[in-house]
């Protein structure tokens, strides 16, 4: 709790700074040109590769993703998804099993065509191998995708399974960041913003040990994009 004596030296601190910038003490006019610069904030620079025109963002995505040790599979409808998951687990000598969140765009698959596949609902625990997730978005610019935390699709799948798997459509591959943030305000809103957005790509990685390469060290060794080209 703090005391009328430390709101004195507060004032006193601040008035030693307002005077060494030479400010006044009303700095009406200051905060109204902060506010009009905050309205009418400048883009920033955006990367050539992920703004030319016509630039085919699913393949720049991909490009980033395999050189990110990812693996990238594209698939023709969403419905084709669950053949895929099942298809990366067997050539990855996996189990048929996944936990999954929420996410009503992975409820709503056509899982029925794989039923040895073994689909677990909710958060991540120590020993479950293999996470499924549903990306809110996508950066070409760099391979990088967004996770947006939450029941639908809960951040411990992220990081505590040594294989993770994320569904991605192609309509939400943008080309910035600053785009892709946009794409996020525009999905939650104000108010019901995620408490947390993971940007990954690819899987976890350090050099920091002996100077060499270890995968895995934060988060999952192993990591497939599934990327669903056409959505109705």
């Amino acid at each position: 709790m703090s005391t009328s004596s430390d709101t004195t030296t507060r004032a006193q601190m601040l008035a030693r700074i307002r005077a060494g910038l030479d400010v006044k003490q009303d700095d009406t006019a200051r905060r109204e040109t902060v506010t009009s610069r905050l309205k009418s904030t400048k883009p920033h620079l955006i990367p050539d590769r992920a703004a030319k025109p016509g630039i085919n963002l699913p393949k720049l995505l991909g490009a980033f993703l395999e050189g990110q040790s990812a693996t990238v599979v594209n698939v023709a409808t969403p419905n084709d998804v669950p053949s895929a998951v099942a298809s990366f687990l067997r050539s990855s000598n996996l189990p048929q099993r996944v936990r999954v969140g929420a996410d009503p765009f992975l409820a709503g698959l056509d899982w029925s065509k794989e039923p040895a596949l073994e689909r677990r609902q909710g958060r991540a625990s120590a020993d479950d191998e293999v996470g499924l997730s549903h990306a809110t978005v996508a950066v070409a610019e760099t391979g990088t995708l967004v996770l947006a935390s939450g029941e639908q699709n809960p951040v411990t799948l992220n990081f505590l399974p040594e294989t993770h798997i994320v569904v991605l459509t192609a309509k939400d591959i943008v080309g910035p960041y600053e785009t892709a943030f946009e794409r996020v305000r525009a999905t939650y809103g104000r108010g019901v913003m995620p408490r947390t957005l993971n940007l990954i790509s690819g899987p976890s990685r350090t050099g920091d040990i002996g100077g060499k390469l270890v995968m895995g060290a934060h988060g999952p060794r192993r990591m497939c994009v599934i990327v669903v080209d056409n959505v109705d």
